[in-house]
């Protein structure tokens, strides 16, 4: 037991607080985790299944003005199990099992992908909750290697977040992400492999004034 305690850490997340919407049911967990450190994640309940969004790292080093997430920096990045672990605490407290998942959360997936690939190879393993690789989402800002390696690997679908419509703007309210510069981010998702009905989806949060302009009559 001793031996096990010190080379095998045993991953068991702690539900700190739950937080439930009135309106379509969707509950906010808080979670701490080994070290004191605290993630969230997110459960959706759809027609077509349940989907979770689960966070990465504690923290996040990208600095995107908008987000929270970046406040105190990057404190660590999560392991595989500490990953896996949100969605069976999750899956333990609905008693309802997960169909989809979205790697959303606090944290840029692609700045700790060794373990996020671990992570999806082990939750689409048959052995594993044998969650399809086609109903995985992975959400990044936009980093060169990262994106480059998951194309090659075809292990999830991809989102990127845009936020912006020019390299400027977004060099403004995305810092780091902006190192890569726009056109190129958007010339290497025009080669980025995708499988037969596979799509890149877009996501672009709107903010008033900043990169959301209405006309003035509205």
């Amino acid at each position: 037991r001793e031996k096990l305690k010190e080379q095998y850490p045993l991953t068991c997340l702690e539900k700190v607080q739950v937080q439930e919407s009135k309106i379509d049911g969707t509950r906010k967990y808080l979670f701490r985790l080994s070290d004191g450190n605290v993630i969230e994640s997110v459960w959706m309940k759809y027609h077509h299944g349940n989907s979770v969004c689960i966070s990465s790292q504690v923290g996040c080093r990208m600095g995107c003005r908008f987000c929270a997430s970046t406040i105190g920096g990057l404190v660590r990045c999560l392991t595989p199990s500490e990953m896996l672990d949100q969605i069976y605490r999750i899956q333990e407290d609905t008693g309802e099992r997960v169909s989809n998942l979205v790697v959303m959360g606090t944290g840029e997936p692609m700045d700790n992908y060794d373990n996020l690939v671990r992570f999806v190879r082990l939750l689409s393993s048959q052995e594993g909750l044998n969650i399809s690789q086609r109903n995985i989402t992975v959400s990044t800002c936009g980093i060169e290697k990262g994106l480059r390696e998951l194309g090659e690997s075809g292990l999830a679908y991809l989102a990127v977040s845009l936020h912006a419509p020019t390299q400027e703007l977004r060099a403004r309210i995305m810092p780091k992400a902006a190192r890569w510069p726009l056109e190129d981010l958007l010339q290497a998702l025009k080669s980025y492999p995708l499988k037969t009905r596979e799509r890149i989806t877009f996501e672009y949060l709107l903010l008033g004034g900043v990169n959301a302009f209405w006309p003035q009559f509205l």
